[in-house]
């Protein structure tokens, strides 16, 4: 025999008082738990404090020494009283962003001469790599460093290794007293803004 509407409701009301027990939840992800599984995912940005945290403005920039596509030995220490020095550090070469961001230095390549800068790129890639690379995009008109090994050693000093074993797309830039003027870590998928970085480097005339 069906039941009457009037016996439906008198249930329904039975269970929305608490008359039925509800079957446990599951014990949900936290929102936090979620956004660091996203931020080791590349889906979301941290700010550029919560990776930079090992370097401010201010510190003196760690030294070091890498080789470039042309086998040459570059030491960031080297140009201490001699120029500005822009760390460009890149994730990968052979990907997209990073074949539109890098060769775009070599474009502005007299506007960094006329304001006393030396344009170095970095990633963890190989001196092969780079040098392939480099023939591949055009040809670079500045270093392109091997942060291969120890694998992302600088990139660590700087305090942009990433999880997945490369660098954030990050910018430093350097002045002629080895002081940290800029600190930038870019968003990864985006080709960071050359003229901002020019404009910034004319404040330390």
């Amino acid at each position: 025999m069906p039941r009457s509407p009037r016996s439906t409701r008198a249930r329904t009301r039975s269970r929305r008082r608490g008359g039925w027990r509800r079957r446990p939840r599951a014990r949900s992800t936290s929102r936090r738990t979620i956004h660091e599984l996203l931020k080791r995912e590349g889906k979301v940005e941290t700010s550029a404090m919560d990776r930079t945290a090992i370097l401010k403005v201010g510190d003196k920039a760690p030294d070091f020494t890498l080789t470039d596509q042309n086998g040459n030995k570059v030491t960031l220490s080297s140009f201490a009283g001699k120029k500005n020095v822009v760390l460009v550090f890149h994730p990968l070469a052979f990907t997209s962003v990073c074949a539109v961001q890098m060769p775009g230095y070599s474009k502005e390549r007299q506007s960094f001469e006329g304001l006393d800068t030396q344009v170095l790129g970095l990633s963890v890639d190989s001196v092969p790599t780079h040098k392939a690379w480099a023939e591949h995009i055009g040809g670079v008109e500045y270093p392109l460093l091997a942060d291969f090994w120890p694998h992302g050693e600088v990139a660590k000093k700087y305090g942009i290794l990433r999880n997945e074993g490369y660098s954030e797309r990050a910018t430093f830039v350097v002045d002629k007293k080895g002081i940290l003027r800029h600190i930038e870590v870019h968003e990864i998928g985006k080709v960071p803004d050359r003229a901002k970085l020019l404009e910034i480097l004319k404040t330390l005339r």
